[in-house]
């Protein structure tokens, strides 16, 4: 017996990756012949015939019966895509916990925008909700890059996938977006000339066959299979915990982490915990615990060889995928759209169509009837009769011999058979009870004639087809968590980005991945505001992604364009019926609008409505207090001119008394000299300056001569009465 070939660590996973697509192939094989079929009936035209069998085509083609095609189907799909398309679902952000914030959240927000609009997102999940309505299935997947070939920074972006037979997922999974996958594939089959142009280091591998498995169809003469592989593989390794000791400037500072996330200085803290808590029964030892990891592996396949590998830095292998409806009876996968209920009635309608059309073609196209001898020499007037308006026919009454000629006859048109008109009706009211879509919804008239009964009637089609919708918005939600998932993870170097709001205005955030906080506003400083304003917009906050945890949930509605225009619509219908509306709202009805200029009109618009209105005015209870401080503040000046007024009066009456006392200091004796009253006088003019007391003078001869004066022999003051404000 021949020993075992030693498989190389390469051939091991090429063998398991060919074991896993055989798998899935074998799963899926009666979806993906069903699923062509459908999407080939879906978009059947009188040109291709896809909406009728080929046996039948066939026969009818011999027997020169027409074979029409008047495809109803695709307007019944073409309802849900194009309403998808205009109330497409959105991702919100929501924080959870870990000191996540509102903030945050709206930053993830704005992030996840970003990664949309710069990936032109809305065309693959176009793509995709066409496939899935049409087929049963689309896919769209997420894949990283570097921002360019300058540069090691990464960025996200989500991508279509124009052919979902091109994709294979996991047929274990239990989740309908299929976040549990274990695997998938995306794959194409490339020519081998332009594969040795993209990959000249393995040319060689395309004329070779020494393949895993004999069997497998991987390498062809033409084409080499080129497979883009996912797997998740589960390692195992312990959760620890343990309070950092002094003397670490980190000291009290819980630690969890994974062990194989230890770096060297770490270990060293934590083997130095557990010698401590050995021989000190006080002290509190580490923690651990066993647990699984996943770690996303990403492998390029061709043929037999690996050509590519990297880690997948994500916990979910990124594609997603969107469902019409899918079940499992009896171990087999059913998996259809939109269009598979539908295709009896509408073969139905395409052949009642077809033998309406023959059975009046071969009606006779002749509209006289007349004998040969009553036209005899006037065939020229009625071989024209079809073509030409003439007032008269003559016809030969009578023959040679004065017999009469029976006149001619005008025949009854060629006619329908009433069978195929009613035949006709019924397929297409058989239609419209399969989809649940009803002529409301087409544009038409019919019995409901109320705006409630049309909607009504709306709202029941669009219930029935809701379900597609709904998946939509699955696969979008899985969508967000594989971003904020990645975010963290692609974003880890400090950067600046720009972010886009729901209603699409751009702001810049600075990525600070050691920031203390989740989310903190950015201040400019003053040096630099004037620098800023020269270049672009200054940053409007710091934001750390990897901090908080974050949950997706994906809201369902019309897109924000749409919404403003119904919000501008009804503002105007409510200003046409209330005058006194643009009083107090004609600002917000001008913002809703999407005309040139209508912000700036806005904005002046606003300059004419009170603050009070708009909100800037302080609320009711503070506007009557600063009211009743004013008649306060009011009342204290008053009262302060009040006592300023008789401060005025006692001050002017005391200069009158002053006055007074001088003029009789000087009459008092006329044998005192000036040198005598000099220094009387300079003490009054002083105290009055100063607005003190007066003093009351004394006779000269009374008094010792002032260089004699003892420095504590002061004038006495006044009384009482006479000092100034005192009454």
């Amino acid at each position: 017996m021949a020993p075992k070939t030693q498989l190389s660590d390469d051939d091991k996973i090429i063998r398991q990756a060919k074991d896993e697509f055989e798998r899935c192939e074998s799963w899926e094989a009666e979806t993906r012949r069903r699923f062509i079929e459908d999407i080939r009936f879906a978009n059947g035209d009188p040109d291709n015939g896809w909406q009728w069998d080929t046996a039948i085509q066939t026969d009818r083609e011999g027997s020169k019966k027409p074979c029409l095609t008047i495809n109803k189907t695709r307007q019944h799909n073409l309802q849900i895509t194009n309403d998808a398309k205009q109330n497409k679902p959105g991702v919100n952000i929501r924080p959870v916990g870990d000191s996540a914030t509102y903030d945050a959240a709206q930053v993830f927000e704005g992030i996840v925008r970003h990664i949309e609009y710069q990936s032109n997102a809305e065309q693959a999940y176009d793509t995709a909700t066409v496939f899935q309505v049409q087929g049963g299935i689309g896919y769209w997947r997420v894949v990283t890059d570097y921002v360019s070939d300058t540069s090691f920074d990464q960025e996200i972006y989500i991508r279509r996938v124009k052919n979902p037979q091109s994709v294979y997922l996991d047929p274990d999974i239990t989740e309908a977006d299929g976040s549990d996958a274990r695997f998938g594939f995306i794959f194409e089959d490339v020519e081998n000339k332009l594969f040795k142009v993209q990959y000249p280091d393995f040319e060689d591998m395309v004329v070779s066959s020494n393949t895993i498995s004999p069997t497998d169809n991987w390498l062809s003469k033409d084409y080499v299979r080129v497979a883009e592989y996912y797997v998740r593989e589960q390692k195992r390794d312990k959760l620890i915990t343990f309070i950092v000791p002094p003397p670490f400037a980190s000291a009290g500072q819980q630690v969890v982490l994974r062990k194989s996330e230890m770096d060297a200085d770490i270990k060293a803290v934590y083997d130095g915990v557990k010698d401590a808590a050995k021989a000190n029964p006080g002290v509190d030892a580490p923690i651990e615990r066993d647990i699984v990891t996943d770690e996303i592996n990403w492998y390029k396949i061709a043929g037999n060889q690996i050509i590519e590998r990297r880690q997948w830095l994500g916990k979910y292998i990124p594609i997603v995928r969107i469902i019409g409806e899918e079940t499992v009876i009896e171990g087999k996968l059913d998996r259809k759209g939109h269009t598979r209920s539908m295709k009896d009635a509408q073969r139905m309608y395409n052949y009642w169509t077809s033998e309406a059309t023959t059975q009046v073609a071969l009606q006779a196209k002749t509209p006289w009837l007349a004998p040969a001898e009553a036209i005899e020499g006037l065939e020229g007037y009625w071989g024209a009769s079809n073509t030409d308006n003439a007032s008269v026919l003559p016809y030969n009454a009578v023959n040679e011999t004065g017999q009469a000629i029976p006149a001619p006859q005008k025949q009854a048109p060629p006619q329908m058979a009433s069978a195929y008109i009613q035949g006709m009706q019924i397929c297409q009211d058989q239609m419209m009870m399969t989809s649940g879509q009803y002529q409301s919804q087409f544009g038409q008239n019919e019995n409901a004639t109320s705006g409630k009964a049309i909607n009504e009637r709306q709202r029941q089609g669009d219930n029935a087809t809701y379900h597609f919708i709904d998946n939509l918005a699955v696969g979008i939600r899985f969508t967000g968590k594989i971003l904020i998932d990645l975010i963290p993870k692609i974003y880890d170097t400090e950067r600046v980005i720009r972010i886009l709001a729901k209603d699409g205005t751009e702001s810049q955030i600075q990525i600070k991945p050691d920031a203390k906080d989740a989310y903190q506003k950015a201040e400019t400083p003053e040096q630099d505001q004037q620098k800023a304003q020269k270049t672009e917009k200054s940053v409007a906050a710091i934001f750390n992604p990897n901090v908080g945890r974050y949950e997706v949930e994906s809201d369902i509605g019309p897109g924000y364009a749409t919404r403003r225009q119904e919000a501008f619509n009804a503002m105007t219908q409510i200003a046409a019926q209330n005058p006194d509306f643009m009083k107090i709202g004609g600002d917000l009805l001008w913002k809703s609008a999407d005309f040139p200029l209508a912000d700036e009109l806005a904005d002046r618009w606003s300059r004419i409505i009170p603050p009070n209105i708009k909100g800037d005015a302080p609320p009711p209870e503070v506007q009557q207090m600063q009211g009743q401080m004013q008649q306060l503040q009011e009342a204290v000046a008053q009262l302060n001119q009040k006592l300023n007024d008789k401060s005025q009066d006692i001050e002017i009456r005391e200069y009158e008394a002053a006055t007074k006392r001088l003029s009789a200091l000087g009459n008092s004796d006329p044998q005192i000299s000036v040198e005598q009253i000099q220094p009387l006088v300079m003490q009054i003019i002083g105290q009055m300056l100063q607005g003190g007391g007066m003093p009351l003078p004394t006779a000269p001869e009374q008094q010792p001569p002032v260089e004699q004066q003892a420095p504590d022999q002061q004038l006495p003051p006044m009384a009482p009465a006479q000092q100034p404000g005192v009454m």
